[in-house]
């Protein structure tokens, strides 16, 4: 059960070159299946690994892997298998895809790797995101990805601050505020003698 977790992220990992394969070569009715299973186990991953007290540094930096590689992949299917929603939502899209990005290269430069802070924010983002893709690769309206943006804004604005805040890597940090606890505590404890 301790590698059940880190196993689902493995899976998802896996099924990056297979949701590319299947929008390239025109199978929605195979794509949405494949792209739901991939959503439900990016939900179960870190909530058993929680769940079974289980998480671990390896587990969230592998999880945030399969999140980013699932996350660059979903564009390219959309290009391929809605491609009116892409011209449709070109602005939205931009938006989405800098303000996701910018604290991705910020924390990539600092850090020399994934941020991994699995914040509130990036939860609440990735149910609406998840509702929202279903529902544009299912046939429904892409209009329904303004809704995602400001909060994909919000979200990422607070992991950029954590970037920001915290001079050393700390996975799983739920918050800037949490981040902030972290830094005065780090700073606390570098002055006791």
């Amino acid at each position: 059960m301790a590698m059940l977790p880190n196993l689902l992220s493995c899976g998802r990992l896996l099924l990056v070159p297979i949701l590319l394969a299947l929008a390239w070569n025109n199978q929605p009715h195979i794509f949405l299946p494949c792209l739901t299973v991939s959503i439900l186990t990016d939900a179960a991953d870190g909530f058993l690994a929680r769940r079974c007290k289980v998480a671990s540094e390896f587990g969230a930096r592998l999880d945030s892997w399969a999140d980013f590689g699932t996350t660059v992949a979903l564009p390219f299917c959309a290009w391929w298998l809605r491609p009116d929603v892409i011209h449709q939502e070109a602005v939205a899209l931009g938006i989405a895809a800098f303000f996701f990005l910018t604290p991705i290269a910020v924390g990539f430069v600092k850090y020399r790797r994934l941020t991994s802070y699995h914040t509130w924010g990036a939860k609440l983002v990735f149910v609406v995101v998840s509702i929202t893709v279903v529902a544009i690769f299912a046939g429904g309206p892409g209009w329904l990805l303004r809704f995602a943006v400001p909060l994909i804004v919000v979200s990422q604005i607070d992991e950029l601050a954590i970037t920001l805040m915290l001079p050393e890597w700390h996975a799983n940090v739920p918050s800037s505020w949490h981040a902030l606890q972290i830094k005065r505590n780090s700073a606390q404890r570098a002055c006791v003698p």
